[in-house]
């Protein structure tokens, strides 16, 4: 669980800075070489990756200081948080604060910086006199977004929604795009914009739908 958690707040701060290096990028490209330079972008990942450990390790330890009794079985594909607090027999009213708060942290937090961004981004395209230069800006921009609206409206959704036992299979559909989903569809869609994976679809569809 604690590995989940870990895997899964680095992808949210992953999403929210390529969404400033995005800004970065369209909104002053002039300066993109300076602040966008190799040491900030590593210092960037690497806050990612060590900004949730923590939290995510005291949420996990949180959760099995629960008691638990009856079923040992979780209604889920993985040991998530919200199957492991329906297992739980004692009161899990503190457990649920933290974790509302660590998703307002780690979910939300991240997506209103990418709306920031975003909105930063669609006013100075908005703004560019040549709608070759709007084009190719969106197409820039596209990939990412998708992403983002898998993974962030899947997560959100789950664990920003009150608890119940009714739809239980929602639960477990909401979380394959998050967790299997999104990260297969990433590399192809982010490689969509490459021109030679582009035509080589185009050559494969017609003969695929041939079949």
């Amino acid at each position: 669980m604690c590995f989940f958690l870990v895997l899964g707040a680095t992808e949210c701060f992953l999403l929210a800075v390529m969404a400033y290096d995005r800004y970065v990028a369209i909104c002053n490209p002039l300066h993109y070489p300076l602040v966008m330079n190799h040491k900030f972008c590593v210092q960037l990942v690497a806050a990612c990756w060590i900004s949730g450990i923590p939290v995510n390790i005291g949420i996990t330890a949180q959760i099995f200081t629960l008691p638990f009794c009856e079923c040992n079985q979780i209604n889920h594909f993985f040991c998530d948080i919200p199957p492991m607090l329906k297992l739980a027999c004692g009161d899990i009213f503190v457990n649920e604060m933290v974790v509302y708060i660590c998703a307002v942290l780690f979910v939300t937090l991240p997506f209103m910086l990418i709306l920031a961004s975003y909105s930063r981004i669609i006013s100075t395209i908005l703004k560019l006199p040549s709608n070759t230069g709007r084009t190719k800006a969106f197409s820039t921009c596209s990939s990412h977004l998708l992403v983002v609206v898998l993974f962030y409206g899947s997560a959100t959704i789950t664990y920003l929604k009150p608890q119940s036992n009714q739809y239980k299979g929602i639960d477990k559909l909401l979380s394959l795009f998050y967790t299997i989903m999104t990260p297969m569809f990433n590399p192809m869609i982010y490689s969509l914009r490459n021109k030679d994976v582009t035509e080589a679809l185009r050559r494969v569809l017609p003969k695929s739908l041939a079949m």
